[in-house]
């Protein structure tokens, strides 16, 4: 099965407030203080408040988050599995 995930990842941050990215493979957990997720580029974690999913479009890799940015941290340099990465959060 062929799918149309774009494959260069884009940050585009607008005061701190709205994030939009692509190159999305998977969302491997989200609250209002956290999104870990994985990308084209690799496993990003992106830490705020009151953050929440104003677009996520799974078929080309698009999403859109509202809220107070405060970090953008990438954990790894290619996307990985939802296990490893949990792997890494618990050692």
């Amino acid at each position: 099965m062929e799918t149309n995930i774009k494959k260069e990842h884009s940050l585009n941050l607008l005061n701190r407030q709205k994030l939009d990215l692509t190159g999305v493979v998977d969302v491997i957990s989200f609250n209002e203080d956290s999104v870990i997720l994985n990308t084209k580029l690799g496993t990003l974690n992106i830490k705020g408040k009151n953050m929440r999913v104003n677009k996520l479009n799974v078929d080309n890799g698009d999403m859109t988050i509202a809220g107070e940015i405060l970090s953008l941290v990438y954990l790894t340099k290619e996307a990985s599995n939802k296990e490893s990465l949990l792997k890494k959060l618990f050692k």
